[in-house]
């Protein structure tokens, strides 16, 4: 495809578009537009106009158990209140944005695949327990639940594994992006899958889940946890 253009041409074929599709509107797969008439919390922001005010969430405003931060990096993710008019654009190293309407449901979602989300829903730090000498501190993930929209993000595009009674399902905790709210995984190790599972962090450490819900994963890892030195 030729990516060659004249100024006006690029115009056309990259400017914004309004597609009346309510607060929270895909420009591109890569770029969520918000459209701001009120309160919504945001992160990873490139752009935005209008009269909006920002408030980074404090570690101590819900109390030490929602303290966002990136797995065991010790870097604190970015997660904004953003209030006022106007429209905000969001986007996470070119990741593929996905939106979901909960409607009374609860979900988990990794921290790092968090992209926004309105301020009708509840939300909770959770932090997954550590394994003495396998995983350096554990997982966080935010618990979700209520009535509105959430925005998260994958690379590529995302598979979602159905879990059933009696046939659990295993995944690879860096290419995990989420899962439905009434499961609970737990870490398990198979030293026969170690060059199958984990290849990025050369361990062999899995999610299982079991029960009744579903399982969000990425043909991609991230690191969210180290080995222990």
């Amino acid at each position: 495809m030729d990516q060659r253009y004249s100024i006006q041409e690029f115009i056309k074929a990259t400017e914004q578009q309004d597609k009346g599709e309510g607060l929270f509107e895909l420009e591109t797969p890569r770029f969520l537009e918000v459209n701001l008439e009120g309160q919504v919390w945001a992160g990873s922001m490139i752009s935005y106009r209008g009269q909006v005010k920002f408030k980074r969430e404090g570690i101590l405003e819900h109390g030490i158990g929602k303290m966002f931060k990136k797995a065991l990096t010790g870097e604190g993710t970015a997660l904004m209140k953003a209030s006022g008019s106007g429209k905000l654009y969001l986007a996470d190293q070119g990741k593929k944005i996905s939106i979901l309407n909960l409607q009374g449901e609860s979900l988990y979602v990794n921290g790092n695949d968090l992209l926004a989300f309105e301020e009708t829903i509840d939300w909770d730090i959770k932090l997954m327990k550590r394994i003495a000498g396998i995983i350096s501190g554990g997982l966080f993930n935010v618990k979700l639940k209520g009535t509105g929209m959430v925005a998260i993000t994958s690379h590529y595009e995302p598979l979602t594994l159905m879990v059933e009674p009696g046939n659990p399902v295993y995944t690879d905790p860096n290419a995990t992006v989420a899962w439905s709210g009434n499961l609970s995984p737990e870490f398990v190790t198979d030293i026969s899958l170690k060059t199958f599972f984990g290849r990025g962090s050369g361990e062999s450490i899995q999610m299982k889940f079991e029960g009744h819900g579903f399982v969000v994963v990425q043909p991609f890892e991230e690191v969210y946890y180290s080995q222990q030195s």
